[in-house]
């Protein structure tokens, strides 16, 4: 309740005739109407203007009600476990956001869900449970969000353990493990392999650091490529091997009218996968941090 101190005289009849006028302008037209009010009744009295305004912004408006609700869809699975007793009235204390469960499929702004719609939020024994924000422009469901994503909401959601026993944990998100790529070929061979029939182009061990074309790049810098398995699959499609490259039952010969520049490179599958296995041990070269673009 608010109380008013009036800085004239007024009479209680005169006082209850302009609180009246108040609550009428709120609940039929709203602010404009209600600033027309003020400016009829306290005509020639300007101290009241500030006082009545005052009393506006404590009370606050309609619109500023509605962005302190938010209706949030849960499943009757989920509000059985009495979880969202424990959870949804602290929030509300913390904010004054007050939270409005509905049902599934009604209007809402937010809603919990066990299917993998939105961003996980907290897990059960049964499932992993997902908040849906439905209107991402309304404050009050922005500002729930927010306070689940905090450490205050993190401690709050742990904390439920009805008899002793803890019901719910944040998200265990298990991260995708990056699959090793396995070629089976003969590595030893491929070294030998990649010694006499790539070595004079590119350095393709320790020992041929010096002994490379300076522009052509070494084994170890194609290796730490993020794409080096597919460069190195492929490589007789890539220039400039094909002008001189040769596998067997996979290029085509060379025109009559375009030999080949240099001896050619021939090789089979079974050679190039030996190749593939050598390159797959090699410890890539540090290439440094990627290049920041300002």
């Amino acid at each position: 309740m608010v109380r008013l101190s009036f800085l004239y005289p007024i009479r209680p009849e005169r006082a209850a005739l302009n609180f009246t006028g108040v609550r009428a302008a709120l609940s039929f037209a709203g602010v404009p109407a209600l600033l027309h009010w003020i400016r009829t009744v306290a005509a020639g009295r300007a101290a009241l203007i500030p006082v009545l305004v005052l009393w506006l912004l404590a009370v606050g408006s309609p619109v500023q009600a509605e962005d302190r609700l938010v209706r949030l869809a849960v499943p009757q699975g989920l509000v059985e476990t009495g979880f969202l007793k424990h959870l949804l009235p602290r929030f509300s204390l913390k904010t004054q956001v007050r939270i409005e469960l509905v049902t599934p499929g009604a209007a809402a702004e937010a809603a919990f869900s066990d299917r993998a719609e939105g961003t996980p939020v907290f897990q059960d024994a049964a499932a992993l449970w997902h908040m849906q924000v439905l209107d991402g422009a309304h404050p009050g469901t922005a500002r729930f969000v927010d306070w689940l994503g905090s450490d205050v909401g993190a401690r709050t959601i742990t904390a439920y353990a009805p008899d002793g026993v803890q019901m719910f944990t944040l998200p265990q998100i298990t991260a995708e493990v990056e699959e090793e790529i396995v070629f089976e070929g003969d590595a030893m061979k491929g070294q030998n392999l990649s010694r006499s029939k790539c070595g004079r182009c590119h350095a393709v061990a320790e020992d041929m650091r010096m002994t490379d074309i300076g522009s052509t790049p070494s084994f170890f810098v194609l290796r730490a490529l993020p794409d080096w398995d597919y460069r190195f699959q492929a490589f007789y499609a890539l220039n400039p091997h094909p002008s001189f490259t040769q596998v067997a039952d996979v290029t085509e010969p060379f025109p009559a009218d375009r030999p080949s520049p240099i001896v050619p490179v021939a090789m089979t599958l079974d050679e190039l996968e030996a190749i593939l296995a050598y390159v797959s041990s090699l410890t890539p070269a540090d290439l440094g941090a990627p290049l920041q673009h300002q």
